[in-house]
């Protein structure tokens, strides 16, 4: 079977598709033949070589989300699940492949209204969107700022927080034209990358302090961010899209004290696979009945996922890029 794997480090130029040999699933475990993978973040620092550190080597076949129909179950699987339409968490190797395995527990089944391309866009970005903001403990009428807000992440985060009553929704963006996506997909006010208002925006002037901040970016702008919680406000850093954060973030806290800020990273990996499971599945439903929109850029061959890379890489994707074997 086809697969991509990381030939060099580095830049997308470094991805390679191969022929190796399709997987066996174990026991406890599917073979899913797939019809859409997604295209995350991870991926990108990954192959990008930052997290060599961690066990990953050239040789490595990237993708962490696909969907599709099962074909085979290891053995201790109901073999009920032959045939269905899934999706699946393969975890940070193996999806971006014709055939990928995952343990049956990390799969779901998908509704019949649901396209496999919104299944891999909505699946793991949905859950790091709503844990984030129920760990940030945010409550209707709180003002929300969703710093990166044009990937699938800061894109659900947005939904989710106009859904659940927000006072005010702020989105940071590189463009006029996705400040006006953004804006459609329930956000109030657009602001650049700096955190300035932008040239688009509706209602009322930008709120100047914000209680919940959602940030998919990280890097070294991250203090300019945390400037503008309200006492009392939550900072739930969900991503380092944009590198390491200021190494005086700390004391930015502390000169900060009387205000009584919270500073939080936060991963999916803490979370239960049953919790994480319930909410992916309720977030499939509502997008297969159009309460909620999974936004895919673009839908590329698997042979092109250089090209999906330099899309990333240049910043150019609006939503999530989705490979289709």
């Amino acid at each position: 079977m086809k697969a991509v794997v990381i030939r060099k480090f580095g830049d997308p130029a470094g991805l390679e598709v191969v022929d190796v040999p399709a997987p066996v699933p174990a026991p406890g475990q599917v073979k899913v033949t797939t019809e859409a993978i997604g295209v995350g973040g991870v991926d990108a620092v990954i192959r990008r070589g930052t997290l060599a550190a961690y066990g990953f080597q050239e040789g490595h076949v990237l993708g962490s989300e696909v969907a599709g129909r099962v074909t085979e179950v290891g053995e201790g699987v109901d073999p009920s699940w032959t045939g269905r339409r899934v999706w699946a968490f393969t975890g940070l190797s193996g999806g971006y492949a014709e055939q990928a395995v995952a343990a049956v527990g990390d799969v779901l089944p998908l509704p019949d209204d649901l396209t496999a391309a919104d299944a891999v866009t909505l699946g793991g970005s949905g859950v790091v969107a709503h844990f984030a903001l129920e760990r940030a403990h945010f409550a209707p009428g709180e003002t929300v700022l969703v710093r990166g807000a044009a990937g699938g992440i800061g894109i659900t985060a947005v939904q989710l927080a106009a859904r659940r009553g927000a006072s005010a929704v702020a989105v940071t963006t590189s463009s006029a034209r996705r400040g006006s996506r953004l804006l459609d997909l329930g956000a109030t006010h657009v602001l650049d990358r700096s955190g300035v208002a932008g040239a688009v925006t509706q209602g009322p002037d930008a709120p100047t302090g914000f209680d919940v901040v959602i940030d998919v970016v990280g890097g070294p702008g991250l203090s300019l961010f945390l400037d503008r919680l309200n006492a009392n406000g939550r900072y739930m850093a969900v991503g380092v899209v944009g590198g390491h954060i200021p190494a005086d973030f700390g004391m930015r806290l502390i000169a900060a004290f009387r205000r009584s800020l919270t500073f939080a990273t936060f991963s999916a990996d803490t979370v239960p696979a049953p919790e994480q499971q319930a909410v992916r599945s309720s977030q499939f439903a509502a997008a297969a009945r159009g309460a909620l929109r999974a936004v895919v850029h673009e839908e590329l061959p698997l042979d092109r996922a250089a090209q999906a890379h330099h899309s990333m890489d240049a910043g150019e994707v609006f939503g999530r890029v989705v490979l289709a074997p």
